[in-house]
């Protein structure tokens, strides 16, 4: 344990210390390995990493065990005129994290060529161990095919627009896992 010390208790004292996190986004469309499938979330961007290696498809491995806090973002779609439903869950070491699933309804599509979205954000905290690897499932009872085209859901990446307005890309999936205490 660090001494408390006269630099931690000055105003943003706090700058100065580093504690074990990963934030990942994914910049590719994602589709379910079929109906009813679980499939894994992948990330392709590290945006912060410390205390963690990123494997693919979508593997985080701790390095230091603590009680962490994990969020994630994704861009669900669905193209389909039926509302369907997404279930999202966190895995570690390839065995289900109890208590962290997620499901979200998909409203159906506007109209031909014109998807309804929905942010499907979640967030659960819970120990993790030095090694453990952590993932983010998820599937889906309709999924979006490109061949043979068929229409459902998927996590869709939106590149950078200018047109009718200026915004960044949308990440299919965002990601976060950070630390929040030593265990006790």
């Amino acid at each position: 344990a660090l001494p408390i010390s006269g630099a931690f208790l000055i105003r943003n004292g706090g700058a100065a210390l580093s504690f074990p996190h990963i934030a990942a986004s994914d910049l590719t469309n994602q589709y379910a390995d079929g109906n009813d499938t679980p499939t894994i979330v992948t990330w392709n961007y590290v945006d912060s990493i410390s205390g963690y290696t990123l494997s693919p498809p979508g593997v985080a491995t701790a390095e230091v065990t603590g009680v962490y806090k994990i969020d994630y973002s994704l861009e669900l779609v669905n193209t389909d005129n039926a509302a369907h439903d997404v279930t999202v869950w966190l895995k570690v070491n390839n065995a289900d994290v109890p208590r962290s699933a997620t499901s979200f309804t998909i409203p159906p599509r506007k109209s031909v060529g014109n998807p309804s979205y929905v942010c499907g954000y979640s967030t659960a905290t819970f120990t993790i161990q030095a090694g453990d690897q952590v993932s983010l499932w998820w599937a889906t009872d309709q999924a979006h095919k490109i061949s043979p085209a068929t229409d459902g859901t998927y996590i869709l990446y939106s590149p950078a627009q200018t047109v009718p307005y200026a915004r960044p890309e949308i990440p299919s999936a965002i990601g976060a896992i950070t630390f929040v205490s030593a265990t006790t």
